[in-house]
């Protein structure tokens, strides 16, 4: 790397705590509408004034999503990919700091949102003015496009795409990565898990009852708990009728890529963080990695009755709970989501109203195509090490479907956020370490950089 772009690097880093102060103290929580205008706007200044040329997307009942392009020297466009929306701050009485507040303590910079996905916003940007103040203009095109729904399930994401489509073609594109793991490695996701996600509904009653009255009326929470326990054995297999037909087994390079991420240390240190002993059926090594090409079936919450601290003898007359299930390869949600609906009525619970509230189709990109290969190459030079490729990610981008279908683009997740294994992502005191925000400047300028040679 030459002094100039060092110098601006470092510049650029000193910048980065102001920036994500600003950008974090605006609550663009996209489950309650909450400064999703303002923050859309901010987002769009900061392009702005970072040389693109910027509109926003309307989309009717969506936040506005924000595009922008700037052009480089070479021929070979990049697409970007983040969200300005975060998941609400709930329970509040569990942060030790004011979320929306950037608080710098232990070395951490803790904020909601801010690894997920504030900060690697920040860093490309950062990333951007740095060369554009020692090279003058960029090495490639970036186009880059953010939304206001992704913690929500990018609800309007696949009409986005149908009504703008050809403003994403690209040459290559990154979706919201992670960083580097504990051993340096740069992470480079190839493929994400579907998602649907579903709300019940029971009412068994007008109104609840005394709890005296438990002999003789009918328990929401109870018709509910029944419903739920139908769904799965106590070995954690899914008991929905045809729930597994479409699943594909792992393609011969998943199941190498699962043995060569097998790191003990590692699982040790997500142990400890999360205060168990051992993880799910006692698993470990290759059996654990490779376990993320399993579907799950997960209850996300309840609520019915009384939760409030203290006594209070109440029968329930309505339950509800939320679902997610994560899908594999060759899963369709709407598929699954009939198949649930059949299986409470096959099993007598027609009173269970079931509600989708959002999905996503499972997308893997082949390792084999240039622009992984490419990024592959690039992420090995700047660490020094080979990449850990991680198959498929146990999370979801509701984006993929709609961008493989709709637009004819597949991408890839790698490092340049300043995000690590610990950082709390959807948890109160969500934060990022210092010493990680360098590094992923620097390595955003170097992937841009090198994507410039591609031609």
């Amino acid at each position: 790397m030459d002094e100039k772009l060092a110098n601006e690097l470092a510049t650029q880093t000193q910048h980065f705590k102001s920036l994500i102060a600003d950008y974090c103290r605006l609550e663009s929580v996209a489950a309650q509408n909450r400064m999703m205008r303002e923050t859309a706007d901010w987002v769009e200044t900061l392009l702005k004034e970072t040389g693109f040329a910027t509109r926003q997307l309307p989309v009717a009942g969506a936040p506005n999503y924000v595009y922008g392009e700037i052009k480089g020297k070479s021929d070979f466009t990049l697409l970007l990919y983040n969200h300005y929306d975060v998941q609400p701050e709930a329970p509040l009485d569990l942060w030790e700091s004011p979320p929306f507040e950037v608080t710098e303590k232990e070395g951490h910079l803790v904020a909601r949102g801010i690894c997920d996905n504030k900060a690697e916003l920040i860093a490309r940007i950062c990333a951007i003015r740095a060369m554009q103040a020692a090279q003058g203009e960029l090495p490639i095109n970036i186009k880059w496009i953010i939304e206001g729904e992704e913690e929500i399930g990018s609800t309007h994401f696949d009409e986005m795409t149908r009504q703008y489509g050809d403003l994403l073609k690209t040459d290559g594109a990154l979706w919201e990565g992670g960083g580097f793991n504990e051993k340096g490695q740069a992470h480079i996701a190839l493929g994400f898990r579907g998602l649907l996600y579903v709300e019940y509904h029971v009412e068994t009653m007008t109104r609840d009852a005394h709890s005296g009255g438990a002999h003789t009326l009918p328990s929401a929470a109870w018709r509910l708990v029944k419903a739920l326990a139908s769904l799965k054995d106590d070995d954690g297999k899914v008991l929905i009728p045809g729930f597994y037909d479409d699943v594909r087994a792992p393609t011969a390079m998943e199941q190498q890529a699962a043995r060569d991420n097998v790191d003990l240390e590692q699982e040790a240190r997500a142990k400890a963080m999360y205060g168990i002993d051992a993880f799910l059926h006692d698993r470990s090594g290759y059996d654990l990695e490779i376990s993320v090409f399993e579907p799950t079936a997960n209850i996300a919450g309840v609520l019915t009755g009384y939760t409030e601290p203290g006594v209070k003898t109440v029968l329930p007359g309505k339950a509800m709970a939320k679902m997610d299930f994560r899908l594999v390869p060759e899963q369709r949600p709407d598929d699954v989501l009939a198949k649930l609906q059949a299986h409470f009525k096959a099993q007598g619970f027609d009173d269970v109203h079931v509600t989708k509230l959002g999905s996503g189709d499972p997308v893997v990109t082949p390792l084999e195509g240039p622009f992984v290969q490419k990024v592959t190459q690039i992420c090995q030079a700047f660490t020094g090490q080979e990449p850990k490729i991680i198959p498929l990610g146990g999370g979801t981008l509701p984006l993929l479907g709609a961008m493989k279908n709709n637009v004819g683009v597949l991408g890839i997740s790698t490092a340049g956020n300043p995000a690590y294994y610990g950082s709390g992502a959807h948890a109160p005191n969500e934060h990022i370490r210092v010493s990680d925000i360098p590094r992923a400047i620097e390595f955003n300028a170097f992937l841009f950089t090198q994507l410039g040679e591609t031609g």
